[in-house]
């Protein structure tokens, strides 16, 4: 399979590759980011290391129990890949299966973009990773073969990283389907040795802003560089290439004893 699955396209832009990293149960996370655990999946998610699109992932969001009371932070299960309310279902009745995935969303054009800017008004999100892989490309050999690396936070922390949410129905009268993307953002120098995009990963002290649901996106924070700050990276085992690959030893560090045989 090819190190990078999704295809560029509309509100894609070929941003990243599309893999990260989830090791925290729904609950557990709840507790860290002083959250509701809504998702009724506690301790039935088993640790994923090589999270790919369409999957259901947690998401952080901030909503009203009543109009006048104040928005509180929940957790969510959200199929990764955003689908516009409009959006026509697939010959199943369930999501599309052709047409880009809208997994990423560019900081820079969430709040013009057809496809993102009603959920940048009042539907956004954080998303919560132990860390994302991206692929740097050979200086010699741009499409050949590429090498895997994983950033990360060494004090095992999570990293929060700005989204928007939507509710898709594939018909009026179904039950609601929550679905998310990553918004994207220029990557800082140390990174962008390896890609030139990121994730807009963001600080403690401005997921409330973010979060609230009563205001637009805050254009500060859509245009600000990526909290870094207690960030590292690393370089890792290609087994990372295949969807089917899942295990600690796809975020070890790259070694010997840690690379696939005959494989890719």
């Amino acid at each position: 399979p090819p190190s990078c699955p999704v295809a560029a396209g509309p509100g894609n832009d070929g941003d990243m590759c599309g893999r990260f990293a989830v090791t925290t149960d729904p609950a557990r996370l709840a507790l860290q980011v002083h959250a509701l655990d809504e998702t009724g999946a506690a301790g039935l998610r088993p640790p994923n290391y090589n999270v790919a699109p369409t999957t259901d992932i947690a998401a952080v969001v901030a909503r009203h129990d009543e109009p006048e009371d104040p928005a509180t932070r929940r957790i969510r299960l959200m199929r990764w890949g955003l689908l516009p309310p409009w959006t026509k279902p697939g010959p199943d009745g369930g999501p599309p299966a052709k047409g880009p995935q809208l997994i990423n969303a560019r900081a820079e054009t969430v709040t013009t973009s057809p496809a993102y800017r009603s959920a940048a008004q009042h539907r956004r999100c954080l998303i919560p990773m132990d860390g994302y892989y991206e692929w740097r490309p050979d200086a010699d050999n741009p499409r050949g073969r590429k090498t895997p690396f994983y950033f990360f936070r060494p004090d095992g922390q999570p990293l929060l990283v700005a989204g928007l949410w939507s509710v898709w129905r594939p018909h009026a009268d179904s039950g609601p389907r929550l679905t998310c993307t990553v918004i994207t953002t220029d990557a800082v120098p140390q990174f962008a040795q390896v890609h030139d995009r990121m994730p807009l990963v963001l600080g403690e002290a401005d997921w409330d802003r973010w979060l609230d649901p009563d205001v637009p996106a805050p254009a500060d924070l859509l245009a600000t560089r990526p909290d870094i700050g207690a960030m590292a990276m690393r370089e890792v085992s290609t087994l990372v290439n295949a969807v089917a690959n899942n295990g600690p030893e796809l975020i070890a560090p790259a070694g010997p004893g840690n690379q696939p045989v005959g494989l890719f």
